[in-house]
């Protein structure tokens, strides 16, 4: 097994610049992806990514990560050996949890992420945490979400960053990337799917909300919310009530709170009972 020990070797400077760019170059709609950890490469693995390298620390004598390296290395991954202060250097987070690895996974068309029925997307505009981005996926793969659309001004969902807050779950759903809003929302309307905006007051409030027909739930940034253009596409206007003082929720959480409710509608059972 290769060893490698300094900071400026090619394949360290690779990772580095992954760590700065997201998910760096995109060959034949393959995107590349950095991956941290014994978790969520395994979660790849599972499903389907292509691993081209990983990086193991020295010294890791867990059963588990040798297995997983014997398992790359028969996938026919460049498996290595690296010290503490290089894996530092090709981990993306301050404590390295001992694997590193890039991954190529086919960047997901967005016919594909509108087409399950009956659809349940999220389409975000303006949702710039990366972090916020995975949690959403993650929650949506939770309750049943058809699709994950990114659009303008959102974090990359296959950027480092947003593939660990979704555990996993971007490898799982269609996530559909680098598109235009308000061409995925007329899509998805001329599919018959409703259009479903959520506003901070003065919408359907969500306990009201039908959300057991094909919808598409637009979702903006905290801050400055949706923009007039795919406002004026929506049919409905949804707004979770809240209580004074608190005038707004964290994207995540409220993306979370609908894809519950529109699961629980679906599976109909009591508020509750959803299992």
């Amino acid at each position: 097994m290769e060893r490698i020990s300094s900071r400026q070797n090619p394949l360290v400077q690779r990772f580095r610049a992954l760590a700065r760019g997201a998910t760096g170059d995109r060959r034949d709609d393959l995107l590349q992806l950095l991956l941290d950890g014994e978790h969520l490469l395994r979660e790849a693995i599972a499903s389907g990514v292509q691993i081209d390298v990983a990086a193991f620390v020295d010294g890791a004598r867990e059963s588990s990560i040798a297995s997983l390296a014997a398992e790359l290395a028969s996938r026919g991954a460049q498996v290595i050996t690296v010290t503490t202060p290089v894996l530092e250097a090709m981990s993306p987070v301050r404590t390295p949890s001992g694997v590193v690895a890039i991954g190529r996974l086919r960047e997901t068309p967005l016919d594909v992420a509108l087409e399950k029925q009956p659809q349940m997307i999220f389409m975000l505009r303006d949702v710039q945490d990366p972090g916020n981005v995975g949690a959403i996926v993650r929650a949506g793969e939770a309750c049943g979400v058809t699709g994950v659309v990114a659009g303008e001004g959102t974090a990359d969902p296959y950027g480092w960053k947003a593939l660990r807050g979704s555990m996993g779950s971007t490898f799982r759903i269609p996530v559909a990337s680098r598109i235009s809003l308000l061409d995925a929302a007329r899509r998805a309307k001329a599919r018959g799917v409703r259009l479903v905006a959520t506003v901070p007051r003065s919408g359907t409030p969500l306990h009201e909300a039908d959300l057991r027909q094909p919808s598409a739930v637009l979702l903006g940034g905290e801050g400055s919310g949706l923009p007039q253009d795919l406002l004026d596409q929506a049919d409905v206007r949804l707004t979770i009530p809240m209580r004074a003082p608190v005038e707004s929720l964290n994207v995540s959480i409220a993306a979370a709170l609908i894809a519950y409710e529109a699961s629980r509608q679906r599976a109909g059972v009591d508020r509750g009972s959803l299992r």
